[in-house]
């Protein structure tokens, strides 16, 4: 079976049922089923190559015990199971004293989910789909529930506001291929959505696996967090189909609720690599965890506050997406950008079009890439222009991974070295920005913008013209017949 088919024979079923409304519901549903299944794997792969491993679940909770047999419980049975016994015992998980790091991860998974299925016959065929057609500690099937994930994160897309927590798998790509996280970093994303850098990151950490010793460095290389229940618990999940057996460093918190003077040196990180929620706004009292010449309740001034206080002290780097409001805003914007250019190393800008993000925005986005231990010298613009005959990308035409192909090659390497002016990218000194007061909003200095205006307007304007250059005409010929009557 196709996983676009798959995919869409549970969601088929999931709408007859009564109690399941919309798209992010179905979703929903689906991911902490697939959740279970793919843990159910996972520990029965850990009974054989772990010693003693004792699951956190009590017996009869687990996928196997429940939900295996296509002949198992079902109807009502299965609902009161499901809702009165399954839930409330993985929901304790979270908060049980003693509970292993395993049942932790589960726990944080179900705190806040939900079953929203009301029959029991076809949650039981719901099941039986997921149970039949993927079994994740085949090779084969692993790629599978990849696929799964890739095709339930494309309707995600579809069902109103994913926006704020999926990034374009092309500027995930790029971002990891430049900053080139390496195996014994800590690596961190604090706005981690379904963990959309993160596998990238870990994707990009497996290549340079070669020991017993590299795949504990591995198992141990990423953070992240993410407050909202849905994408955490797809970013889990993600981690899982990615190699992070136990993904105890993904948590399920807002990174900003925790005032920035307590982040001491245990908490500073080697990379960030992030797209913060922006055009928001932060629920009252959060703002004061910040010093006053950062307060604002701007979640993306926020969290750009947040990341320069955690990267390391001279080699901490990162990698963050923002909207053209940062890099022209005033006021405790222009407070964050001069400490940007005066503590770190802003060294690139890459302005990307405004439908990269679209339908969900068409805010014009960029990305800046800095090192902490500045100041800024010069700042490298680059700008990603649109493919030939493209006026917007869109579902069906979408922002690819081989369009960076240019930045990349103009990159310079790890050292940035041999980068020069072309009609693409440009270069701005510090102090030049200084005098602009802090103003990063720079254009492409080798591009006469195009103003695309009003077509009735245009039309209007043509016809004036016209109505004059008719009048120049007749005045001309009017001045000539004179003249030549006049001999």
């Amino acid at each position: 079976m196709s996983i676009g088919t798959l995919v869409k024979s549970i969601q088929d079923i999931m709408r007859k049922d009564v109690g399941v409304d919309g798209d992010a519901q179905r979703i929903s549903q689906m991911v902490w089923l697939l959740f279970l299944k793919i843990f159910d794997d996972k520990e029965a792969e850990w009974m054989l190559t772990i010693k003693d491993y004792k699951s956190p679940m009590q017996k009869r909770f687990r996928w196997a015990n429940w939900a295996k047999d296509a002949e198992g419980i079902t109807g009502e049975e299965l609902i009161d199971f499901v809702n009165n016994e399954l839930f409330p015992a993985l929901k304790k998980l979270a908060t049980s004293a003693g509970v292993s790091p395993v049942g932790k991860v589960v726990g944080s998974v179900f705190e806040d989910s939900f079953n929203y299925m009301k029959s029991g016959t076809l949650l039981r065929q719901v099941i039986n789909s997921i149970e039949a057609d993927v079994d994740f500690n085949s090779s084969q099937d692993r790629h599978l529930f990849n696929d799964i994930y890739e095709k339930i994160l494309s309707d995600l897309q579809s069902a109103g506001n994913a926006g704020e927590y999926y990034t374009p798998r092309a500027v995930t790509q790029f971002m990891v291929d430049v900053l080139d996280p390496q195996l014994g970093e800590k690596i961190l994303d604090p706005a981690c959505g379904t963990g959309g850098f993160l596998s990238c990151t870990l994707e990009h950490l497996k290549k340079q696996v070669k020991s017993a010793s590299d795949r504990k460095s591995f198992q141990n290389s990423i953070y992240g967090v993410e407050k909202k229940p849905l994408p955490h618990m797809l970013a889990i999940t993600n981690m899982m189909l990615h190699g992070i057996d136990v993904p105890t460093n993904l948590l399920h918190d807002n990174t900003l609720s925790r005032p920035l003077k307590d982040y001491g040196p245990k908490d500073r990180v080697d990379l960030i690599i992030t797209n913060p929620p922006f055009g928001g706004m932060e629920e009252d009292g959060i703002e004061n965890n910040f010093p006053k010449k950062y307060q604002t309740r701007e979640t993306a001034d926020l969290f750009m506050a947040l990341i320069m206080h955690l990267l390391k002290f001279d080699t901490g780097r990162a990698g963050i997406v923002l909207p053209d409001g940062f890099l022209f805003g005033e006021g405790m914007k222009t407070n964050l950008k001069k400490e940007l250019l005066d503590e770190f190393n802003l060294h690139t800008i890459v302005r990307l079009p405004k439908s990269v993000f679209a339908p969900y925005t068409s805010i014009a986005t960029n990305l800046l890439f800095f090192e902490k231990g500045g100041p800024t010298k010069d700042v490298w613009y680059f700008e990603h222009t649109l493919p030939a005959g493209f006026k917007a990308y869109n579902k069906t035409r979408p922002m690819t991974v081989s369009e960076f192909d240019l930045e990349k090659k103009w990159w310079g390497g790890e050292k940035r070295r041999g980068r020069k002016e072309t009609e693409y990218a440009w270069k701005v000194s510090a102090k030049d920005i200084a005098d602009r007061n802090y103003n990063l909003d720079i254009k492409n200095p080798h591009r006469v913008d195009v103003i695309h205006r009003d077509p009735e307007e245009l039309m209007k304007e043509y016809q004036d013209i016209v109505r004059q250059l008719e009048a120049a005409q007749l005045a001309l010929k009017n001045e000539l017949m004179q003249a030549l009557g006049g001999k």
